[in-house]
């Protein structure tokens, strides 16, 4: 499985960004997929995860990001609104076959290779 990240870059504390993860190589909703973040100096964090059923969020983003899946593109989607300065990381894709409770421990099959989000005061 591949997982392709796209749609980081720099914006304004306030504004927003929508991430993509393509998907390959596998079948689309065998997957539990989510997204991790990694800031400078700080330990990886869960941020969103989605099931075909599902959604979970972490507390930090609850409200202000919203994860989605189209299963006709093998796409998963974060739209973060609301940015803020802490939220500048660098945003991996991941997958996983098993449940979201154990993606969100950061125990996942497949990484992306990440995408840098930079969120300017």
């Amino acid at each position: 499985v591949q997982l392709v990240e796209s749609g980081g870059g720099l914006v304004q504390a306030g504004g927003s960004l929508r991430l993509s993860c393509a998907v390959s190589g596998g079948t689309f909703d065998d997957y539990v997929i989510g997204w991790f973040r990694q800031a400078p100096g700080k330990e990886r964090e869960f941020v969103a995860a989605i099931s075909p059923l599902s959604t979970y969020y972490a507390d930090s983003v609850k409200g202000r990001f919203t994860i989605s899946r189209d299963t006709s593109k093998n796409t998963v989607y974060l739209e973060m609104n609301g940015l803020k300065p802490e939220d500048t990381a660098v945003y991996y894709c991941v997958a996983d076959h098993g449940t979201a409770a154990r993606l969100r421990t950061g125990v996942v099959d497949y990484w992306g290779q990440g995408t840098q989000v930079t969120v300017s005061s």
